[in-house]
């Protein structure tokens, strides 16, 4: 341990001086953590919220897709769209953050081609809760609308 004669040590007056406040480093840390904290934590919870929705989306998309392939069996047009809503209502339980309640099933001939038949999955996501980050981040519509086409079979 080092002594130091009461002569080089600074006076209470110095030592509370502005110079000596604005060059000691004490608590920078804390400082610009208290500054980028915020920041940070609205990044991660964009990211969090959008990687919900995002999944969510993926297989409202990949229920839409199926109940395409699926409605390839039927003769008419009433049958396909009946075996597009059973392969909904079958498979939607198995998606992770989705409930099948929510989704709604649309299934027409494509108004574009009509060789095409079109399917639509239409998913209410107010349910989830990344809405409470509503505040912190923008955030994408609270209904997820996706759609398949497929040829049609049966010919």
């Amino acid at each position: 341990m080092r002594i130091v004669p009461p002569a080089a040590r600074p006076n209470r007056a110095q030592a509370c001086s502005l110079k000596a406040r604005l060059r000691d480093a004490r608590g920078a840390a804390a400082v610009e953590f208290a500054l980028l904290a915020p920041v940070l934590l609205m990044m991660i919870a964009g990211v969090v919220a959008y990687g919900l929705y995002f999944g969510l989306a993926n297989s409202v998309q990949q229920l839409a897709a199926d109940a395409a392939r699926a409605s390839v069996a039927g003769l008419s047009d009433a049958e396909r769209a009946q075996l597009a809503s059973d392969r909904v209502a079958a498979s939607a339980g198995s998606y992770v953050l989705l409930d099948p309640a929510r989704a709604t099933v649309t299934a027409r001939p494509s108004p574009a081609n009509a060789d095409l038949f079109e399917v639509q999955v239409a998913y209410d996501a107010s349910a989830l809760a990344i809405w409470s980050f509503g505040g912190l981040v923008p955030l994408p519509t609270k209904t997820i609308v996706r759609s398949a086409s497929i040829q049609r079979g049966g010919y």
